[in-house]
């Protein structure tokens, strides 16, 4: 056996590949997600595989090769952009004599350093403990299974690798009903913010895209915003104002391409905030050069966790990085296509087209206001109180016959009070409105 290195910030990086020259994009992203664990890149090597080797992955000439790189370089940690079985790893640990780590522990080592709230950082454990659980090999296998007899032998009856299973195990358990607990709290918080009347959106998009400075510039907050890959992990929500009315937004986790499914399954609670939105707002970086690629990627997750469905709005951002010869795509501007989804384009970091952007939110959660006298009668009294909770009366008077009100709101809240006890109070405000044309079931 070798030594394990404990610094491994010094990493020969393995890029697996079908037939066909390997993909540019992919290699760089792998090299940017190392870069984003704290290594450094000695080197990066592809490895063609049209039939990958059960044992090791890759074949004996490749592991040479490999081997001499790593020494050449004094590369002390190899990292492969592959989804390796446990079996693969132990073995390519033995023969490369250094630490071996594929793509989901190296992800997850990324979310670990990130986490800072107590409900990420117990997603995160409980993910690791997870991809743990089934690499536990028989390394203490010179402990043979106690089974009593001599004084100090006497044990529980079980080899070392099983008490480890059985402890990690209970630790799972234990991770994943403090989680259950945290996402009733989580659950709580976002049906009172449903029942405060206003839409909710959610920023959604590939990791690096910009959503967090997008988050600040449209909220005035201050969420951590850093040129690296998952730099936010942990949800944040703020109210913002609109043309016409004000919505909640929330900042979610970057999502990548082969995102491992421990991750989706620890963070279903913050992922949450995407699936129970009313529009997502699919954050894209411009100047990225396979952003449609990008684009499929972050649909095929949002269709994993449910939200697939969901109105999008996509927002170009970073437009001050395009080259100025794209035809005035690094303008700010808001674009309608007959089919297909509304595009805004954007820079968060210098403040261009924010007002585009507001303006379509508006638009797409049709904020479009209502105002007028109104009559209501004195059983209507949980109606007068919504929309006084909501802001929309503008002065009132009080006699036997009821309230008689003058408002001014929304029509997406007016069209949902409509529906309630009293409701029916609105149909004149909504039908001078031209607001009821296709809600004529209410």
């Amino acid at each position: 056996m070798f030594e394990r290195s404990r610094k491994g910030e010094h990493a020969l990086l393995i890029q697996p590949h079908a037939g066909g020259p390997p993909d540019e994009g992919l290699m760089e992203e792998f090299a940017d997600l190392a870069r984003s664990a704290g290594a450094s890149v000695a080197a990066l090597l592809t490895a063609r595989i049209d039939k990958p080797n059960p044992a090791t992955l890759i074949g004996s000439g490749k592991l040479e090769e490999v081997k001499a790189a790593a020494d050449a370089s004094g590369a002390d940690l190899i990292l492969v952009n592959f989804a390796l079985s446990p079996g693969q790893e132990r073995n390519l640990e033995k023969l490369l004599e250094r630490r071996v780590v594929d793509r989901t522990g190296l992800i997850l080592d990324i979310f670990s350093q990130r986490a800072q709230s107590a409900e990420g950082k117990l997603q995160v454990e409980l993910a690791q403990l997870k991809h743990m659980a089934t690499r536990l090999v028989r390394g203490w296998t010179h402990l043979e299974r106690q089974r009593g007899g001599a004084i100090g032998l006497r044990g529980p009856g079980e080899t070392q690798l099983e008490t480890d299973r059985r402890l990690l195990q209970k630790r799972l358990e234990q991770l994943q009903k403090r989680l259950d607990k945290v996402e009733v709290q989580r659950t709580q918080m976002r049906r009172a913010r449903m029942r405060s009347e206003l839409p909710r959106i959610a920023l959604v998009g590939y990791t690096n895209a910009g959503k967090s400075t997008l988050f600040n510039a449209l909220t005035g907050a201050s969420a951590y915003a850093a040129d690296q890959l998952f730099a936010t992990l942990d949800p944040t929500v703020r109210r913002i104002a609109l043309p016409g009315g004000g919505a909640v937004l929330a900042d979610t986790v970057g999502f990548v391409r082969d995102l491992p499914h421990e991750l989706v399954a620890a963070f279903r609670s913050t992922l949450s905030e995407a699936r129970d939105a009313d529009l997502l707002i699919h954050v894209v970086d411009a100047a990225d050069p396979i952003r449609e690629e990008r684009i499929a990627q972050v649909d095929q997750v949002l269709a994993e966790i449910g939200a697939g469905d969901l109105p999008q709005l996509l927002v170009f951002n970073k437009i001050d990085r395009l080259d100025p010869g794209e035809g005035g795509a690094h303008e700010p501007r808001h674009d309608r296509p007959a089919e297909g989804r509304p595009r805004v384009w954007v820079s968060a970091q210098l403040g261009l087209g924010l007002d585009l952007l507001r303006t379509a939110l508006a638009e797409v959660l049709d904020l479009r206001h209502v105002a007028g006298e109104l009559r209501l009668p004195s059983q209507a009294a949980r109606l007068h109180a919504r929309l006084h909770e909501l802001g929309a009366v503008r002065a009132e008077d009080h006699d036997e016959q009821g309230w008689r009100l003058e408002v001014d709101l929304a029509i997406a809240d007016a069209l949902k009070l409509f529906t309630q006890s009293h409701g029916e109070a609105l149909r004149p405000l909504l039908e001078a409105a031209g607001a009821l044309g296709e809600d004529e079931a209410f």
